[in-house]
């Protein structure tokens, strides 16, 4: 059992170091420092004395105190600049001299520094996590940081969210580090950041806790200021941020414009009676020279600038930077084309008719109600042997509130409302004799809002109950303007045939039995009651209630039956 144990112990202290780290990569740990003498010892001694660390390495830039002895005595190695070069050159000879998979580079003026606060900065890389860690701790916001590094980042480099971008501490691995350009001065800690972002690198911000840091005087801020932005601005050059922001931002704006004045010019064309279609032409004309120009502009700069420059990052900071204007460009296009689309020209005349898709919102009942996006449809020949057939799709069955196996009567004839084939779409099929009838042509398209109007004044029967004894008809009216109306139940010997609704116009109402007359309802917009009809050992019941709206018109007395009963 002796054995097991053992086994236990080293699992229980790899779960315990975390579980995930690959222990074949080797870290060195880089500290620049200039006349650190006080601390340095220190936290080259802290440094040592985690587990995976392989070297440490003090870079010193010219100090002139006793950083180097001090190092030395902690088991450090040392490396000289003869003159105080800078934070950047510092970070680029530790790197140059390391041999580390993983390199992490610390100040040589924290205070107070844990072994576990350099845990959470090298652990993720040695997870396999990220590329490059930049460490965020608890202190009041920076000056420069908040004044002057995160407004130019967040201008040219939009797609880069870090909190702390210039704190000095990060570690990254020895392939990424090789792609990175160290500045010499304080702009070091940004330009890691730009050009990790530029070479599609992945950098992760990690929160170390508190640590106490020596305060830069005012001069030094004003330094760091100058050389942060100085980065900052050449690296946005020569990543092509500048002319992404400024030039390709000119370009989509003037694009925009000509789709504007395009869009200006075919609604003068079309629906500004008094200004002269000359002018509205004119304009549009203009429009498409300068949307043709400077689109062409647009796409051979972002094509050069992503050629050059092109990543996901730099995808995500062309998006980031012009989304809203690329939004608008998309509207003003497919209003142009919505406009140019609808021109026709045929037998020598011109017309326009708007055909997009119509949104309608209508109850059903008192409780619910049906968002529907219905249209275009498209005007299409009878199938063969289908004379007395009209075939429509459901939405357009919706609109005009009809049923499948309804009749309409057109010209005198009656002809049976059927489901359109499954892969017709929006196809709405009619006999030749209709199609003359309604003044309609073959391929024409008509919008849903339109096709009330197209069967406005038709008279429809429909079969609202069928059983072996009973067959039940109600007749009724398109309009093209939904108007009140009331539900209605029939009732034939207490038992529900159907529930209805329809238009009650003041006036009469009459209903038939096996073709005979027997009962005239009067009627209102306000009433609601129950209506009685007899004939022989048979009651008929129609309750009228509460109000909705609907385009179905029953048919009065003039023109006939409003409901009819075959009793056998």
């Amino acid at each position: 059992m002796s054995w097991l144990f053992v086994i236990f112990i080293i699992l229980l202290s790899y779960v315990k170091t975390g579980n995930n780290i690959n222990r074949s990569s080797s870290v060195s740990i880089v500290i620049p420092a200039y006349n650190e003498e006080k601390g340095i010892k220190t936290i080259v001694s802290m440094v040592k004395k985690i587990s995976y660390v392989s070297e440490v390495i003090v870079v010193d830039d010219g100090s002139y105190d006793k950083t180097v002895i001090k190092a030395s005595e902690a088991g450090a190695t040392v490396i000289s600049h003869t003159s105080n070069q800078g934070k950047g050159s510092a970070i680029e000879t530790g790197l140059r001299h390391s041999k580390g998979d993983i390199i992490a580079f610390i100040d040589g003026d924290l205070q107070d520094l844990k072994s576990e606060q350099i845990d959470v900065m090298i652990r993720p890389i040695m997870e396999g996590k990220t590329d490059i860690t930049k460490t965020k701790f608890k202190r009041e916001h920076g000056r420069v940081t908040e004044l002057t590094a995160k407004p130019l980042l967040s201008f040219f480099f939009p797609e880069i969210k870090l909190e702390q971008p210039l704190s000095g501490q990060f570690a990254g691995k020895r392939s990424a580090l090789t792609k990175i350009r160290f500045e010499k001065d304080y702009g070091v800690d940004v330009g890691i950041i730009l050009d990790a972002d530029a070479n599609g690198l992945k950098i992760e911000e990690v929160d170390i806790g508190e640590i106490n840091h020596d305060s830069s005087s005012l001069e030094d801020l004003h330094n760091m200021a100058n050389e942060v932005v100085r980065t900052v601005v050449n690296r946005s050059m020569e990543y092509g941020r500048i002319s992404l922001m400024d030039t390709v931002g000119t370009y989509i704006r003037s694009s925009l414009l000509g789709l504007s004045l395009i869009i200006l010019g075919l609604f003068i064309i079309f629906f500004v009676g008094y200004i002269s279609t000359y002018v509205g032409i004119l304009i549009s004309v203009v429009g498409i020279i300068i949307s043709i120009y400077y689109i062409i502009k647009l796409v051979t700069k972002t094509y050069k600038l992503f050629k050059k420059r092109g990543n996901r990052s730099f995808i995500k900071s062309f998006f980031l930077m012009h989304f809203p204007v690329l939004i608008s460009g998309v509207i003003l296009l497919l209003m142009a084309s919505t406009f140019i689309t609808a021109i026709n020209f045929s037998d020598g005349q011109l017309s326009f008719e708007l055909t997009s898709r119509t949104l309608k919102i209508f109850p059903e009942d008192a409780s619910k109600n049906q968002i529907s996006i219905r249209g275009p449809y498209t005007i299409g020949p009878a199938l063969e042997n289908e004379s007395n057939i009209i075939r429509m799709p459901s939405d357009a069955l919706s609109t005009l509130e009809l049923n499948y196996n309804d009749t309409i009567k057109i010209n005198n004839i009656y002809y049976t409302i059927n489901e359109t084939r499954s892969n017709e779409g929006y196809m709405i099929r009619f006999p030749n004799n209709v199609r003359n009838y309604l003044n309609l042509k073959e391929g024409e398209v008509i919008s849903d809002g339109k096709i009330t109007r197209i069967f406005e004044n038709l008279f429809v029967q429909r079969k609202v109950n069928e059983t072996n004894s009973t067959n039940c008809f109600e007749y009724f009216v398109i309009n093209s303007q939904a108007s009140e109306a009331k539900y209605t139940d029939i009732y034939l010997d207490n038992q529900l045939l159907s529930k209805e609704f329809g238009v009650f116009n003041n006036g009469t109402y009459s209903v038939y039995v096996n073709g005979d007359y027997v009962k005239t309802i009067k009627t209102n917009s306000s009433m609601n009651d129950s209506y009685f009809a007899y004939w022989g050992d048979h009651i008929i019941e129609l309750r009228i209630y509460n109000q909705t709206s609907s385009i179905k018109s029953f048919q009065n007395s003039d023109y006939g039956a409003f409901l009819s009963f075959d009793l056998n």
